[in-house]
């Protein structure tokens, strides 16, 4: 049995392909072998300078952008002040930040507004008893509240 195998078709010397016909179609003249010297000089030449004028731009674009955050920042800072010359809003931050109030104005202050811990089981009870303050020997009182504060029960800890 013989098996039927293609082949590559090989071209001869006579055919020509469709590459190698167009290669042979260029024909290189002085004119041209010149302006192609001109043209790979040009590049050389204008390469490094487009490269420092990208740079140039990108350096520009970031000092325009600079130069706006900085006029943003002057706007800003020239409404502050408008904001600071008028009367109504001077009044309103002296009485939000320093709690002032004008004359016949009444004034609540909320000392503690957190909400009520629950005191823990471990807490000593409070003495009722008030003390005198007319016959207290100070240095003995001081001695007697270190003296109970060093030797506290260890539960404390």
């Amino acid at each position: 049995m013989a098996h039927n195998q293609e082949r590559p078709h090989v071209a001869t010397p006579g055919e020509s392909s469709a590459v190698g016909g167009w290669l042979r179609g260029i024909r290189f003249s002085g004119f041209s072998l010149v302006m192609m010297g001109i043209l790979v000089l040009a590049v050389i030449v204008l390469a490094p300078s487009l490269h420092s004028y990208a740079a140039q731009q990108q350096q520009i674009a970031d000092l325009r952008a600079t130069v706006q955050q900085a006029k943003d920042t002057v706007d800003h800072a020239r409404a502050e002040r408008e904001r600071w010359n008028d009367r109504t809003y001077v009044i309103t931050q002296a009485r939000e930040r320093l709690s002032y109030v004008l004359p016949g104005d009444i004034s609540f202050l909320v000392i503690n507004d957190l909400p009520q811990s629950t005191p823990e089981a471990s807490t000593a009870p409070v003495s009722k008893h008030i003390q005198e303050d007319d016959h207290v020997d100070w240095m003995q009182s001081m001695f007697a509240s270190i003296m109970t504060a060093g030797l506290g029960s260890e539960a404390a800890k």
